[in-house]
């Protein structure tokens, strides 16, 4: 609201003033008095509220209330509380008189015009816009929060669009509206009160950018809706018609919260008197939005979609591993969508180039995919196939320099929701892998850090991955849903669990059962040989060092204990300094419901049965899962990859509200 404007009152002549309603105005009834008066009186028309502002302890209330002191103690203030029918319709009288009985010595007239503006947007977050009353200036998060939602407008509802529709500066479909979030201006009064005033809508600079705002006019084609805001324009002066009481506005995100931007913008509507040079506000209403944030989904949440490549090398198609991922997406009835091979020329690693999340106001949700900066074969994917109506597209780009490893969002998982020492994160954690800290190795670019600390609804977790060749953090951990009190576990890769393991089978008599037993492409290598390979060992035991390092970053950063953390059993080896897995890695696996696609790690049979995935079943399957082991090793193992970095999954949005939780 605009601070209290004071009216100044003159005995010559009367005085004309606009009051807004809802809004007090000041009456100054000091500084034109007939000489000799030491009190006044004061009264106003029916629709005028007239308030005698006093310090108790200074002035002692006339017994009638009738004659005021006219004492700096005393002031006067009034308000409307309806729009005027007619120019000058309502009048307030001020009455000076002496120290004796007698008349009046002077009569101040005002005469008023009540007009009602305001400005509404969904403060309450129930999807609907109603007055408000209370401070709309303002955001608050939590469940007792206020404050209205904007949608960033990155998807693309028109066919005749070639980018995202917040790049359009005129509505390209009708659709188009339902992803912007509705703003109302009340603007009540009569209608020759704005041929000398004017309703000015305004954006502050900082925020323009960032918001743009469009107009309706009420019919049903794209004519009737225009931008009056945004990059290019800073205000609006509104073009209200004869008898308008209320303007509809539409309002879109064209960013979302970022390093240098918090994800507030304001907006708000002044009533200027033209009348004056320069002209003069003479109230103003301001709204304030947060952009939504981008929000990740963790493989807790249902699947709908899953993603996968079609692709062919020197070992003919991977139509094998296609067919087992439809059996897979059969059984967790979720729909499977084959990526062919013209649109990812040969790229395979979908993981990498795509994270899918959502975007949510309380009138309106859509996926939103983030398309990553590796920018290989499946470069185009993310912007030409999958952006499209209710489905928006967000990107960071590297400048001057070229991704890292580390840049491929196989390095950017999330977990379920956790409770940290009473703290909630009710959407869970974003995990990235880094360098260790303080070493100055790869990390993930900062343009894509920023953006994901900047959503703020997901606190990031650094990891340390830059131990392992390819540097991602789907290579040593995963999270599995389950049904009981916990809802999920941690998996983490364990080279001490698989040489454990092994030593026990050694033990029971199995030494010379061969791992990669049945692969033609690889050479066969007993329990025993194994066991007696001190490099082998050496490795897998700095590899568990470097896990083991990173649990206890997880344990501290997700409120896990022990009890929450499954370790399966895998094998590394050094290659030059960095690690890679030495079987098919069983933790990169693909989590659809209680469904898992784990790689295949081709161990060691003993009594007709892999003892690998006889250990993993026993871990996994007393926790309601379903342990699927698919063949992934020509096509994806050998190439430093396993079907997580090989797939991809669009899940269930969260029930949970952004806007409820406290960051």
């Amino acid at each position: 609201m605009a601070p209290q404007r004071s009216v100044r009152l003159s005995l010559k002549k009367p005085t004309y003033a606009v009051c807004v309603v809802g809004v007090e105005t000041s009456v100054d009834v000091h500084s034109d008095v007939p000489k000799g008066a030491e009190t006044f009186g004061v009264s106003g028309s029916s629709g005028v509220e007239v308030f005698v502002v006093y310090d108790p302890a200074r002035v002692t209330v006339p017994p009638d209330e009738s004659r005021w002191p006219l004492a700096a103690d005393v002031e006067v203030t009034l308000s409307v509380d309806a729009a005027s029918k007619d120019l000058n319709d309502l009048k307030v009288k001020v009455s000076y008189f002496g120290q004796h009985e007698g008349g009046a010595l002077g009569h101040s007239m005002l005469y008023l015009t009540g007009v009602d503006i305001s400005l509404d947007v969904d403060t309450a977050r129930r999807g609907k816009v109603k007055r408000s009353h209370g401070d709309k200036k303002t955001w608050r998060w939590g469940p007792e929060g206020y404050g209205a939602v904007l949608l960033v407008n990155c998807d693309r509802d028109s066919v005749t669009s070639r980018g995202p529709d917040l790049t359009d500066s005129q509505l390209t479909s009708l659709d188009d509206l339902q992803d912007m979030s509705p703003m109302v201006l009340s603007c009540d009064g009569p209608d020759r009160l704005f041929n000398s005033h004017k309703l000015v809508l305004n954006v502050p600079f900082s925020d323009s950018k960032r918001v743009g705002v469009f107009c309706a006019r009420g019919g049903n084609s794209l004519e009737d809706y225009k931008q009056v805001l945004g990059p290019q324009r800073l205000s609006y002066d509104v073009e209200r018609q004869r008898g308008e009481r209320k303007i509809n506005f539409f309002v879109e995100g064209l960013a979302f919260p970022d390093a240098d931007f918090l994800g507030l913008v304001s907006l708000s509507v002044s009533l200027v008197d033209k009348g004056t040079l320069p002209e003069v506000p003479l109230f103003t209403d301001t709204v304030a939005f947060r952009v939504a944030p981008w929000i990740m989904t963790p493989n807790t949440q249902p699947p709908l979609e899953l993603y996968a490549c079609s692709v062919v090398d020197s070992h003919g198609p991977n139509t094998k591993f296609l067919e087992d991922m439809s059996d897979l997406a059969l059984k967790a009835n979720c729909k499977l969508v084959i990526c062919p091979q013209v649109e990812n020329r040969n790229d395979r690693w979908i993981q990498d180039e795509m994270e899918f999340g959502y975007t949510e106001a309380p009138h309106k949700a859509f996926p939103v995919v983030f398309d990553s900066p590796r920018n290989r074969g499946l470069k185009h994917f993310p912007y030409k196939r999958i952006l499209g109506p209710d489905f928006g597209y967000v990107t960071r780009e590297i400048l001057f320099a070229g991704a890292s490893s580390l840049d491929s969002f196989g390095n950017l998982d999330v977990s379920p929701p956790v409770t940290v020492g009473g703290k909630e994160y009710p959407l869970g954690r974003i995990l990235i892998g880094s360098s260790f800290p303080k070493s100055g190795g790869r990390r993930m670019t900062k343009v894509v850090r920023d953006f994901l600390q900047a959503q703020q609804v997901q606190a990031p977790v650094e990891l340390y991955s830059d131990w392992l060749s390819v540097g991602h953090v789907d290579e040593f951990l995963s999270f599995v849903p389950t049904s009981d009190q916990k809802g999920f576990r941690l998996l983490l890769a364990s080279p001490s669990a698989c040489l454990k393991l092994f030593q026990e089978k050694k033990d029971e008599g199995y030494g010379e059962a061969a791992q990669f037993d049945g692969l033609r492409h690889k050479v066969n290598r007993s329990i025993n040989e194994m066991l007696a390979d001190r490099r082998l060992r050496s490795d897998s035991l700095y590899v568990q060092k470097c896990i083991d390092w990173n649990r206890e970053v997880l344990k501290r950063e997700l409120g896990l204990s022990e009890r929450d953390i499954v370790d399966i059993p895998q094998l590394f080896s050094l290659k030059g300094s960095y690690a890679e897995a030495f079987f098919p890695d069983m933790v990169n696996m693909v989590v659809l419901g209680k469904y898992l696609g784990i790689p295949k790690p081709f161990g060691p049979i003993i009594n007709g049965q892999c003892c690998l995935e006889e250990k993993v079943r026993s871990l996994l399957e007393p926790l309601g899962l379903h342990c699927i082991f698919i063949d992934d090793y020509l096509f994806y193992h050998e190439l430093l990859g396993e079907i997580h970095c090989g797939t991809n999954v669009r899940r269930r949005p969260f029930s949970f509200k952004w806007w409820h939780m406290v960051p």
